[in-house]
């Protein structure tokens, strides 16, 4: 009676070990940032990035050689000049110091814009590879190893309507659902 017990028992344990593993979720892993890097698309958009970078940096040189340029003619000259043309002169410089700063902030904010712009159809290319290949080997999960962000998940494991009953959130009311990918 008691090998009765223990071989169900162990049958059993076996049972819900092996439903277990059968409901198992496949996870991938992968880090997208050196994906990203080894991808030529990648080396294009750094290479375009830093061609605009240079045009900036280069008419920020002009602009600062400019004013170079009118400050040694002002220190040249100060002596020599009128009050009044003196204090134009200084507005001058002043006013041509603060559109080089100013120039310099939309530059980098240029700068910034460009690079996103770039870097998007790349990040793109590579989102689509990686749920391709997750999807052709079954994979429920890719999660990126460079930062931690979920990079794919099966559209039916979406639990959001679950979590809209639960809450009792009537579907019309509730806030518009993400889209499936």
């Amino acid at each position: 009676m008691k090998k009765n017990i223990l071989k169900l028992a162990a049958i059993g344990i076996l049972a819900l070990v092996s439903s277990f593993t059968a409901n198992a979720q496949k996870i991938a892993h992968i880090s997208l940032d050196s994906l990203i890097s080894v991808m030529p698309e990648s080396k294009k958009a750094q290479a375009a990035v830093q061609d605009y970078a240079k045009q900036l940096e280069q008419q920020v040189t002009a602009m600062q050689a400019e004013a170079k340029t009118k400050y040694d003619d002002y220190q040249s000259k100060a002596k020599d000049m009128a009050e009044v043309v003196r204090a134009a002169k200084e507005k001058e410089l002043t006013d041509l110091q603060q559109r080089i700063q100013e120039f310099q902030q939309q530059a980098q904010s240029d700068y910034q814009k460009k690079t996103a712009e770039l870097s998007k159809p790349v990040y793109d290319k590579a989102k689509k590879a990686i749920d391709k290949v997750a999807k052709e080997n079954g994979y429920r999960y890719a999660l990126d190893t460079s930062n931690g962000i979920v990079l794919y998940s099966e559209p039916a494991d979406d639990i959001i309507g679950l979590v809209i009953k639960s809450l009792g959130i009537t579907p019309g009311a509730a806030a518009p659902m993400a889209p499936k990918k």
